[in-house]
């Protein structure tokens, strides 16, 4: 049977590691001997060495009967997240104490999936292969899955643990995302002087920023431009500026084409002041879109009504690692985790709403 109790002091007691991007040594030492102890075998791939932190994804397997199923969950928080300190309220609800975020994203679907386990385990159940990924960096958009060995899962359908909002929400199709950085070169002078000799950089950056359309491109593609840096002091034209932004699409091919006119927008803006420019670009997840019919769908969907909860299925525009899953052949599904104001030291969890989460997870993990 699930416990509530369990759960309680699982996700307290893992809410109170610290576990940021590239920092989830800890983390990974206490997961791997939790699923151990639940009698799964675990290893631990090379993403430290790939990405210089200190902990790389963990890929757990439990033997069993039949066709095999993945479950995932990530084991980084977002900042600020040193020296959380997880508050249980008699209400069941689990908060941080307003300085930190909790880490509920997404620790407590580490701790709803464990909490599975372990009633299957008790209960002495069968099951089929069950495999369990807990990557590392997921928050910066799928760093430990991206560089995961996805040769070594069997499975061909998955169910991602990392979906803000309530008991029985699932995530079809999530967009394309793309980080770009964007380096103006000019020509410093004297800009009281003798500015006429110089080339503005920052005014290159400002030309085809102007020229961009912001927010909502369409009905389903998004750009942003977040952060512009340059120049050293009030008196000297700038030789230098950098500028950051992101784009998104439910379409991967309107992501590449807002791109593309992006990186030329800037281009022709440099040049036409005389300015240098270069463009770096990250896709860190890739559109993907999961039909309702597909097994995966129909299997949450039925775990969902036998638990009564009406599954809700939705488009969401975050990414998460099932973008790297899809993109390997994976079909995968993101299903709510009992996570709620993500992101924010106001986040918090549900022990009742984990609890709920783990009963779907464990119907799923027995009827494959």
């Amino acid at each position: 049977m699930i416990q509530p109790k369990r759960i309680t002091d699982n996700f307290l007691s893992l809410a109170a590691i610290d576990s940021p991007s590239y920092g989830e040594r800890k983390m990974a030492d206490r997961l791997t001997a939790a699923l151990k102890e639940l009698g799964l075998s675990v290893e631990e791939d090379g993403a430290a060495e790939a990405l210089r932190g200190n902990a790389g994804n963990l890929f757990a397997r439990l033997p069993g009967t039949g066709t095999p199923l993945l479950f995932t969950g990530h084991m980084d928080t977002v900042e600020p997240s040193a020296g959380k300190k997880p508050q249980l309220h008699p209400d069941g609800t689990v908060t941080s104490d307003g300085t930190t975020v909790l880490g509920a994203d997404d620790l407590a679907g580490v701790t709803i999936l464990l909490e599975a386990l372990a009633s299957i385990r008790e209960d002495g159940l069968p099951h089929p292969p069950l495999e369990i990924l807990f990557s590392v960096a997921e928050e910066p958009y799928d760093r430990g899955s991206e560089v995961f060995d996805f040769g070594k899962i069997r499975s061909r359908e998955a169910y991602v643990l990392d979906l803000n909002g309530k008991v029985g929400g699932a995530a079809y199709a999530a967009p394309s995302i793309c980080s770009f950085t964007v380096t103006i070169g000019g020509k410093s002078s004297h800009a009281g002087f003798a500015p006429e000799k110089g080339v503005h950089a920052i005014a290159a950056a400002a030309r085809a920023i102007d020229k961009l359309k912001m927010g909502c491109v369409d009905g389903e593609t998004t750009l942003n431009v977040g952060m512009i840096a340059g120049g050293t002091a009030t008196n000297i034209v700038p030789d230098l500026c950098t500028v950051k932004g992101e784009l998104r699409s439910y379409s991967h091919a309107k992501a590449e084409a807002l791109l593309d006119s992006v990186a030329g927008t800037f281009s022709r803006a440099a040049v036409s002041l005389g300015a240098s420019c270069k463009m770096e670009s990250r896709f860190g997840c890739r559109a993907y879109e999961i039909s309702r019919s597909e097994p995966v769908a129909r299997r949450y969907a039925d775990a969902c009504e036998k638990a009564g909860v009406q599954p809700d299925f939705f488009r969401t525009f975050g990414g998460s690692d099932a973008n790297q899953l899809n993109q390997h052949g994976i079909r995968s599904l993101v299903i709510s985790s009992a996570m709620y104001l993500p992101h924010t030291c106001r986040e918090y969890t549900r022990v009742a709403d984990m609890a709920k989460m783990a009963e779907i997870v464990r119907t799923m993990m027995l009827h494959a």
